[in-house]
């Protein structure tokens, strides 16, 4: 009986707390013994069914007995099914009832604070949100109740007037604190001021350099500000790459691989471009991406020679991309469908060799 309300418990309390349910039943038939079972081991069953005697009406178990008219033992009263009635008494009988008094407690004092379109999150995030020490819970209902006083405050984490709150307390729990918010403002961010995302880049050309420097992360935006004109822009997938370009009058390199492609579309600088990345469906993808956020974007080594030059350093795609990839060119597509004719596999930008890689970039 208390496996089964344990494993009824676990699978659905977040559900009953969440939703505010209170008609769930746990019905469990006890299966009691035949006569010849009972015949077996007399004493046995007679202390089975003294057990269930025992059970209370305080304990909130509703019994079902029934009578056998056994030949040989005579009538005996056996249970035949045990009920049990509301999330209380369940997770009682699970032995989990302080648990479960801690989660409606919680999931009430959000509910109050957020407002009734919380219903989804909650249930989402119940787990999470029963798993938090005291102290963390109060952080929570504390950083939730600012952010719905101060919607638009443009603040940095680290300056949130929220005693025991930092970064990292928010970034932990991120998920939860967005989705909690987003049910209660219908706001799409916390109204804070984010970092701004660095972007690597190196500088081929010493005479565009910083004061000197050449191998550069920066603000996104600081990056975007600067009156930086180089005529020729390479985006490769791969740090690596970047790193080891050689000297290249008037061009940069920029590190531009996966999402971050998206920060390169944000500076001034290099919306025309030589991209290179993984010969595979998701350096495709990537390619589409950074084409998509209105970026002049030439692919390089990403040819079916290139493919094909290489074949003894093929690997296999575990996960191919299956997007709709609109902005390719008919050659670049038609590499993609090799891909995958040839068995999902893929060339890693790193595999080719180096002074193939230069020569197809027009580098000497």
């Amino acid at each position: 009986m208390r496996a089964r309300a344990k494993k009824l418990f676990d699978r659905d309390a977040r559900t009953w707390a969440a939703e505010q349910q209170t008609g769930v039943v746990l019905d469990v038939p006890l299966r009691p013994p035949t006569e010849r079972e009972a015949l077996s081991d007399l004493n046995r069953v007679r202390e089975w069914v003294k057990s269930w005697r025992g059970v209370s009406e305080a304990s909130g178990i509703e019994l079902e007995w029934a009578v056998r008219n056994w030949s040989r033992v005579g009538s005996q009263e056996v249970p035949v099914r045990a009920i049990v009635r509301s999330p209380e008494v369940i997770a009682g009988v699970a032995g989990e009832a302080a648990v479960w008094r801690r989660l409606v407690e919680r999931l009430d004092e959000l509910r109050a604070l957020v407002g009734p379109d919380a219903q989804v999150v909650l249930r989402t995030y119940a787990h999470s949100i029963a798993d938090l020490d005291d102290a963390d819970f109060h952080r929570l209902v504390d950083v939730l109740t600012w952010l719905r006083d101060n919607p638009a405050s443009d603040r940095l984490i680290r300056e949130l007037p929220i005693r025991g709150i930092d970064s990292k307390w928010i970034e932990s729990r991120r998920g939860v604190v967005e989705a909690l918010h987003r049910a209660g403002t219908g706001a799409s961010g916390l109204g804070l001021r984010e970092p701004s995302p660095l972007v690597r880049i190196r500088v081929l050309d010493p005479s565009l350099s910083f004061q000197r420097l050449t191998d550069v992360s920066a603000p996104v935006d600081e990056l975007a500000s600067i009156p930086l004109r180089p005529q020729r822009v390479f985006v490769f997938e791969n740090l690596a790459t970047v790193l080891a370009m050689p000297n290249v009058p008037d061009a940069v390199a920029v590190h531009g691989g996966g999402h971050r492609v998206d920060l390169v579309a944000r500076l001034p600088w290099a919306q025309t471009v030589t991209y290179w990345g993984d010969l595979d469906s998701h350096g495709f993808a990537i390619l589409n991406r950074l084409r998509a956020r209105g970026v002049e974007a030439t692919s390089a080594l990403m040819d079916s020679g290139t493919l094909f030059d290489h074949r003894d350093l093929w690997g296999t795609d575990p996960e191919p991309n299956v997007g709709v990839l609109e902005l390719l060119t008919p050659g670049e597509r038609a590499t993609l469908q090799s891909l995958s004719a040839e068995g999902n596999i893929r060339l890693e930008q790193e595999r080719i060799p180096w002074s193939y890689a230069l020569a197809r970039l027009g580098v000497s």
